[in-house]
């Protein structure tokens, strides 16, 4: 039953800030849910000093949740599903490069940048750290998250090959990110001989590989199943047991879920709403995912905020993440713009592109539930609290502003977007 209540507060929780936000605020809803979710943390946890009751049940019960649980193996895949699904294959196809290579070398490039910044930054404040759990850090925080990405751009009406890349990018990175993460958490815990490059190819052979064979797999068999019958309240839930069942398939099989789930999106959003599907599925299935992401959304943002409620944030940690605020954006410039600059003759960009995919590289979730991971042996309460402050400058101030700066530097497609709730 406590399971229950706490679904059941996170669900009234997002509904009210949701009202409230629509009928007054008026932000992008994802970014006002959070917005209204810190604001009353921060109240909260001014009245839990004065010994206020309810506000320490509501502590215990957000200090109840495994956020990294709940993220990556509960709500990821669905709302990484509800985002694929509506990605142009051809245009994502046409970007492939410049998408794969910032996915990848970019992700490691940034890593190691921000690492070794925040190596030389923590003696600053008196707080010297291995060097290992400076990279560690630069790999949480280097991939950007598709669910704040795809919730923000899509009423940026930014320039639908720029969206693409950054998207694509969003949408790819995770499984590599997972890679680089958990080679160096077995650094961190076993010693170097235990993350040799032999283990550490093995590992990206395994991980980001096979989910995606694993992800074109289950999105042609789920293809094939969808193409063979017409009946929307069947194809609907198979498409649901994709999402859940790839899931925990990938689990078992030690692969990349998040990369099986959008590599499959992506075939079912292709193939299977162009050939699979009559107008009638094609209506209730769209209705059906943009549901469902919406609420997922609302609670995830709504959960992020509720976070300031355990985490133990001191002076010195939030002035450290000030600073590696700007150290994170620094990384992103260079490892964006170093991998373009060397695929320029395929894929032409100017100094305003590179602004919007450094601005537009938004980080969430995923972050916060990496660093959320990192077991008490390890600095967690610093990185956690520096991950945080990074995670919420970037949805809040970089989500609030990439619209306005797309208009600014003319890259704005001029159409009306509907504005999703994010």
């Amino acid at each position: 039953m406590e399971l229950y209540n706490t679904l059941a507060l996170l669900l009234v929780i997002a509904a009210v800030f949701g009202y409230i936000n629509h009928r007054f605020l008026k932000l992008p809803g994802t970014i006002g849910l959070m917005v209204l979710a810190l604001v009353s943390s921060l109240l909260a946890i001014g009245l839990g000093k004065l010994g206020v009751d309810w506000v320490l049940t509501a502590s215990r019960l957000v200090r109840a949740i495994d956020f990294h649980s709940v993220l990556m193996q509960v709500m990821l895949s669905f709302l990484l599903f509800a985002g694929s699904l509506h990605v142009d294959v051809r245009a994502l196809g046409r970007e492939g490069l410049a998408v794969g290579t910032m996915a990848t070398a970019g992700t490691v490039l940034s890593t190691a940048l921000v690492g070794t910044a925040f190596y030389y930054l923590l003696p600053l404040f008196g707080l010297p750290t291995n060097f290992i759990y400076c990279l560690l850090f630069g790999a949480l925080i280097s991939p950007t998250d598709p669910i704040a990405v795809l919730g923000i751009l899509k009423a940026a009406r930014i320039d639908k090959r720029l969206e693409m890349r950054i998207v694509g990018e969003s949408l790819f990175n995770d499984g590599i990110a997972v890679v680089v993460f958990v080679s160096l958490f077995q650094i961190a815990q076993f010693g170097a001989e235990h993350a040799t490059p032999a283990v550490i190819g093995q590992l990206f052979l395994q991980e980001a590989v096979g989910g995606i064979l694993l992800g074109a797999v289950l999105g042609y068999v789920t293809f094939w199943a969808l193409r063979s019958i017409d009946n929307y309240q069947v194809e609907v839930m198979i498409t649901l047991a994709l999402v859940m069942g790839g899931t925990a398939l990938a689990a078992a099989l030690h692969t990349s879920g998040p990369l099986a789930i959008v590599v499959a999106g992506l075939i079912v959003g292709d193939k299977g709403r162009e050939l699979g599907m009559s107008d009638e599925t094609r209506e209730y299935l769209d209705k059906f995912w943009e549901l469902l992401d919406e609420i997922l959304n609302a609670v995830l943002f709504v959960l992020i905020g509720l976070e300031m409620l355990v985490l133990d944030i001191s002076r010195t940690t939030l002035l450290v993440g000030v600073v590696t605020i700007v150290v994170v954006l620094a990384a992103r410039w260079a490892s964006v713009g170093l991998p373009l600059t060397l695929l320029r003759r395929r894929y032409p960009f100017d100094r305003q592109t590179l602004r919007v995919l450094t601005w537009g590289g938004l980080r969430g979730g995923i972050s916060v539930a990496l660093a959320l991971s990192l077991p008490d042996s390890m600095p967690r309460d610093l990185i956690v609290g520096v991950t945080y402050v990074v995670v919420v400058f970037s949805i809040i101030v970089q989500g609030l502003t990439i619209g306005p700066l797309v208009k600014k530097l003319g890259l704005s497609t001029g159409e009306d977007a509907a504005d999703s709730g994010h």
